[in-house]
């Protein structure tokens, strides 16, 4: 066998298990320190859809301006949001704050 066929095969290969790799897919859902309560329906409603999708979620609290004063209401907004959608997903990162924002993970429930 000559050195070129090998290459090409070895490719060949590569490709196919690319190919049959599954690519994790996160879909983003922001919210404010104040959030209303239909505004965080409306918002859950979209999550447990990208959930039953399969895909990841990223929740974060923005912050803007001053009000990084409410650090601990966008703490309690993030975990009812997870204890709400507990039986959709878990919990895969706690909430943490980033600079201006408090992000949480959740990954999708095996089916």
């Amino acid at each position: 066998m000559d050195y070129k066929k090998f290459v090409y095969e070895q490719k060949k290969r590569e490709k196919s298990l690319k190919s049959k790799a599954t690519k994790v897919i996160i879909k983003e859902i922001r919210f404010g320190p104040n959030t209303d309560d239909h505004d965080y329906e409306f918002k859950k409603k979209h999550a447990i859809k990208f959930l039953t999708d399969g895909a990841k979620l990223k929740a974060y609290v923005f912050f803007k301006g001053r009000s990084i004063i409410f650090k601990d209401k966008g703490q309690i907004l993030l975990l009812r949001l997870a204890q709400e959608l507990e039986e959709y997903g878990k919990v895969e990162q706690m909430p943490k704050l980033e600079g201006k924002r408090m992000i949480m993970f959740i990954s999708p429930k095996k089916k």
